[in-house]
């Protein structure tokens, strides 16, 4: 289960409909065995996941995408998605969406280059389909 919600003033979903996220979503928790949880996705503007990023992580600059777990039974957690940025770092919005998911579910790429690795290589995985 996916919820979207678009809270970015003028910032558009880059021409991917909340059908491809639903299917992205849908592909990712049941190949991490967690189907039945729930993902929230949100697209926010620069100035709002600039703020998220730093209370959250401590840095003072928009990112592109946060995760945030939920400790809730059938809830994983949200994710957090600034298109404007993802247009600036010439990423895919959909990479972004399963690299944020894949965070929900445990993996970290700041823990160590193995870690990185394993993250590189579920989001290689999952891109595949």
């Amino acid at each position: 289960m996916i919820e979207i919600n678009n809270l970015a003033k003028g910032c558009a979903f880059g021409g991917v409909d909340k059908k491809v996220f639903s299917t992205v979503a849908k592909i990712v928790l049941k190949g991490e065995n967690r189907l039945t949880q729930t993902v929230s996705l949100a697209f926010v503007d620069k100035a709002e996941i600039k703020e998220l990023n730093k209370k959250f992580r401590k840095k003072n600059k928009p990112t592109d995408v946060l995760s945030f777990n939920i400790n809730e039974k059938s809830y994983l957690g949200e994710v957090i998605i600034c298109p404007e940025v993802v247009k600036e770092k010439k990423e895919d919005i959909v990479k972004v969406f399963v690299h944020g998911i894949l965070h929900l579910c445990g993996y970290d790429h700041e823990k160590s280059k193995r870690e990185a690795e394993i993250m590189e290589a579920k989001e290689k995985e999952y891109f595949k389909i």
